[in-house]
């Protein structure tokens, strides 16, 4: 069953008996393990977002 939804199933439940804590654990872990900052960083990280959307989305090849 590998590779299936059930098979994925079957691997959680057995995560959850091994370690009630499991996901929450390795979740963490990514949390830990971010420090890339992005626009949200810093205190213009809201204006900078904006303005660099609008010039994203400007230079978008959709037509309207």
């Amino acid at each position: 069953m590998a590779g299936t939804a059930q098979g994925g199933r079957l691997a959680a439940e057995k995560n959850k008996q091994k370690d009630p804590d499991f996901y929450k654990r390795i979740g963490a872990m990514g949390g830990r393990a971010g420090h890339t900052g992005g626009f949200a960083a810093g205190s213009a990280g809201r204006r900078r977002a904006s303005v660099y959307g609008a010039i994203g989305g400007s230079k978008s090849r959709r037509r309207t």
